[in-house]
């Protein structure tokens, strides 16, 4: 899936099947969702999903619990627009699903 698709699937009422947990934070979040958006990105306990837990504190405003998932993530406090972190986030973790998906088992 690229972004596009990704972008398009949001005219859906559920995300698509096989995304991963980061990567259904993200469609949640798109939907006005964070709730749903902030349980998965919780569930998903890896880099890509400390990177969009960051993203989510720091759209709600909770600066230093951004901060702290960011650490956690690996990344630099997010500087850029939320839309443009938001289609960063889309654009790695698609591209990470989408060579895992390629590589022999």
């Amino acid at each position: 899936m690229d972004l596009a698709a990704f972008r398009a699937s949001l005219r859906n009422p559920a995300p698509p099947e096989g995304l991963g947990l980061a990567a259904q934070a993200l469609w949640w979040d798109a939907w006005g969702d964070w709730d749903k958006a902030h349980r998965c990105a919780q569930e998903q306990d890896d880099k890509s999903g400390a990177w969009v837990h960051a993203y989510l504190h720091r759209k709600e405003g909770d600066t230093q619990n951004a901060e702290y998932w960011y650490h956690r993530a690996g990344k630099s406090a997010g500087s850029m627009s939320l839309d443009a972190e938001w289609t960063e986030i889309v654009r790695v973790i698609l591209k990470g699903a989408n060579r895992a998906a390629r590589s022999p088992a």
